[in-house]
């Protein structure tokens, strides 16, 4: 089924988004940002934590004076690996203790920090290629079942409780497990270490939470026969490092959008504009999928009216992705089953939303939300809803679908409730497969007319977006009805001007890397 939309405004649509981010590109080619440069010390080889349990990257960037930190971090250390002759992890473990300082080696060469950097950047690289190349590898063998791929939620804050719970999910027939952070960490200006058990709403982010859960998921997929996906959350203020962490970890799907933090946790744009740019270089080079958040638009502001608003952002989220170097099979665009289930025509509405995203977008992987916002704790009436949200998502051929939880509203969902919902999820989606190919839109019907005015409406969206300037619209509150302004936010003291020494390995060596 294909929807008759005109061309024309798509592309005049793309073109409007390439000027909305260019020069928020210049902006951000001009500038770095201190979670940036710890990423950088996490992809050498550096972690663990010093006094007080302050990370050993947050020590080692915060000891740089302003002056030294326009440079980045990676020379200032790369001076330090060459005199010392320590391995990476073990000098960040002397400069946490006080055994030595970055500033004790400014009078060594450049050459000679390069020369002693390269070796760990090849190491680190080469890394990160072998865990992309192992998912293809397990993925070729161990295939997955056709799209919309099941995906759930487990978060209980501990996280040996989440593997269980997620290898449950599993066998239940999931597809991909998604680990909810803890509520706050998007706010908090360092990854915690080690395997937690204590959690508000969700599970902390980091790197040995990532581990355990993706060798639970490993033995699970060779169980079951089918590889099973691992998903997390790269945003807040520590974006670039949970993408790092990521992709030595191998997860398969990060959370990450341009603007979702600026909008709903007010972290300051710039800082998420510079964050989300490296973020997005490290997933594509190690073939993660990110995931991006419009359907949390669709939470704050009404469904119907917001619908330009989501498009409009899929575009420039499409465009971010690109500049990164991201491949449109990697890009994950969002929306939600969000439009008020009272609302007469309300299906149609939603099956023309997805249905021009499918068409707009038809290499990406897109992803699908259930509806939350309308919930109402009639777990019967929220069952129905998530199975017309389970057949808008099969017909159209949405390809990563967040189950609905009937006992969404209620409370965080148990186990049984997991299992009814990927029941129904699969009952439809088998039963329906090809529905969509048997079937064609009523020319200038309902269907085709709504997808036609979303169109023209993000059309005019991004004409306004482009004239004012990205970080001038989301100060005017153009997105999701929420108004952040362009020096606010947190974050923002983080965020600092390069030097024109300045450098930084990992962005040299990924620019222009095919994915």
């Amino acid at each position: 089924m294909e929807l008759r939309v005109d061309r024309a405004k798509i592309d005049r649509c793309r073109e409007l988004a390439e000027a909305t981010v260019a020069p928020v590109e210049d902006f951000i080619r001009a500038h770095s940002t201190v979670s940036v440069e710890r990423a950088v010390l996490r992809l050498l080889g550096v972690d663990g934590v010093g006094s007080d349990e302050v990370p050993v990257p947050n020590l080692i960037v915060d000891a740089l004076a302003p002056a030294e930190r326009a440079f980045g971090v990676t020379l200032a250390f790369g001076r330090a690996l060459a005199e010392t002759g320590l391995a990476p992890h073990a000098l960040g473990e002397a400069i946490a203790d006080g055994t030595h300082r970055l500033a004790d080696f400014a009078d060594t060469p450049e050459a000679a920090a390069r020369g002693a950097l390269q070796p760990h950047v090849d190491r680190a690289l080469a890394q990160v290629r072998a865990r992309r190349d192992q998912r293809s590898t397990l993925m070729e063998r161990l295939p997955q079942q056709p799209p919309p791929l099941l995906y759930v939620i487990v978060a209980s804050g501990n996280i040996y409780e989440d593997r269980t719970a997620a290898v449950a999910a599993a066998e239940a027939g999931a597809q991909i497990i998604a680990v909810i952070r803890s509520t706050g960490q998007s706010l908090l200006d360092f990854v915690p270490f080690g395997p937690t058990t204590e959690g508000f709403g969700g599970t902390y982010a980091t790197q040995a939470n990532f581990h355990i859960m993706r060798a639970a998921l490993d033995e699970a997929s060779e169980k079951l026969g089918r590889y099973v996906m691992l998903t997390n959350y790269a945003s807040g203020l520590c974006m670039p490092e949970i993408a790092a962490m990521a992709a030595i970890e191998r997860l398969d799907m990060l959370l990450n959008d341009s603007m979702y933090g600026i909008l709903f946790r007010d972290i300051n744009m710039k800082r998420t504009f510079i964050d989300q740019h490296f973020s997005r270089m490290l997933n594509a080079y190690s073939g993660i999928i990110i995931n991006t958040g419009e359907d949390n638009y669709l939470t704050t502001a009404d469904a119907v009216e917001q619908a330009p608003a989501v498009l409009a952002s899929q575009f420039i989220n499409e465009e971010f992705a690109h500049r990164a170097g991201m491949p449109d099979r990697q890009i994950g665009l969002g929306d939600a089953y969000e439009i008020n289930p009272d609302l007469e025509n309300g299906f149609l509405f939603q099956l023309a939303q997805a249905q021009l995203a499918r068409q707009i977008f038809p290499d990406a992987p897109l992803k699908y939300m259930p509806p939350t916002k309308h919930m109402t704790g009639d777990i019967f009436k929220g069952h129905l809803i998530d199975a017309m949200f389970n057949l808008t998502s099969v017909m159209t051929r949405q390809t990563i679908h967040l189950c609905g939880m009937l006992t969404e509203a209620i409370h965080t969902p148990f186990l049984g409730d997991r299992v009814l919902s990927l029941e129904n999820a699969r009952y439809i989606m088998n039963t329906a497969r090809h529905f969509g190919d048997e079937i064609v839109f009523k020319p200038g019907g309902t269907i085709e007319r709504r997808a036609q005015d979303v169109l023209a409406g993000c059309e005019r969206l991004l004409e306004r977006v482009a004239s004012m300037g990205l970080m001038d619209a989301i100060d005017a509150a153009v997105f999701a009805d929420v108004s952040r302004h362009p020096d606010g936010g947190r974050g923002f003291d983080g965020v600092f001007a390069r030097g024109d020494g300045y450098y930084n390995p990992f962005e040299e060596a990924l620019r222009g890397v095919p994915a």
